[in-house]
């Protein structure tokens, strides 16, 4: 993959959103495209890191191991997610390919160096630093106090709030997206049996919350409905 960057698909909500043509001129001279197999370790907790990242395509797990062995997946990173910290030298999670993953890399010293010159890109960073908090502390509350049905209904809105985003579509009338995950990966992910999330999903197509075609398509006639069955109190509002 090679793509310019007034072309990327991520273009507007990555990092590099505000940049202005010469700044993105810049960017391409720092930045390469690394491509990761479904299943592939992109980084090790751990490891030092002399890259920092955009997800252009495709789904990452950012998960921690514990003293005993046991993985605990504490986050996903999807389209448009940034990978690394400028200032840190080592990973603090292991980010695993749940699919098939595009990442756009800048060299770190270039891209620190730029940051530092550019308010409006430290800025958007902070931005999306704030973004990421906002999504730990929901995916904390999914993993821990919902029921088998929110949660299943909660993974569906985030990753149907981020397809909406990045497609550039509104609130209004139908989403329509591709589910990322198999459904074992879900109940890995989920803390829950295949059957539990095969019976949820069931559930909820049959009263009429989502609409599928096949196993992976879905629709989703009305988002707040949606966000009502995932426990979510808010206005529907997308995910920024």
């Amino acid at each position: 993959m090679n793509v310019s960057c007034g072309d990327c698909p991520i273009r507007h909500r990555a990092v590099c959103a505000r940049c202005e043509s010469d700044e993105l001129a810049e960017l391409e001279t720092m930045k390469y495209y690394r491509s990761y197999e479904a299943g592939q370790t992109l980084i090790w907790s751990g490891d030092r890191m002399d890259f920092v990242a955009s997800v252009v395509t495709g789904i990452a797990t950012l998960t921690q191991t514990l003293e005993d062995g046991r993985r605990q997946m504490v986050g996903l990173l999807l389209p448009s997610d940034f990978v690394g910290r400028p200032g840190r030298p080592t990973a603090a999670y292991d980010v695993t390919a749940t699919t098939d993953v595009v990442m756009c890399c800048f060299r770190k010293k270039p891209f620190e160096d730029l940051m530092q010159r550019t308010p409006h890109i430290a800025q958007r960073l902070l931005e999306m630093t704030l973004d990421e908090l906002d999504a730990a502390r929901e995916w904390m509350l999914l993993l821990g106090r919902k029921t088998a049905r929110e949660k299943i209904a909660s993974l569906m809105a985030i990753i149907a709030r981020r397809d909406a985003t990045l497609k550039l579509k509104g609130g209004r009338g139908p989403l329509t997206f591709d589910l990322p995950l198999t459904r074992e990966a879900m109940a890995d992910y989920l803390g829950l049996t295949l059957e539990t999330v095969s019976r949820q999903i069931s559930a909820l197509r049959k009263d009429g919350v989502i609409v599928l075609d096949g196993k992976r398509h879905v629709t989703v006639p009305d988002i707040n409905r949606l966000l009502a069955e995932a426990g979510d109190d808010s206005d529907g509002g997308f995910i920024g």
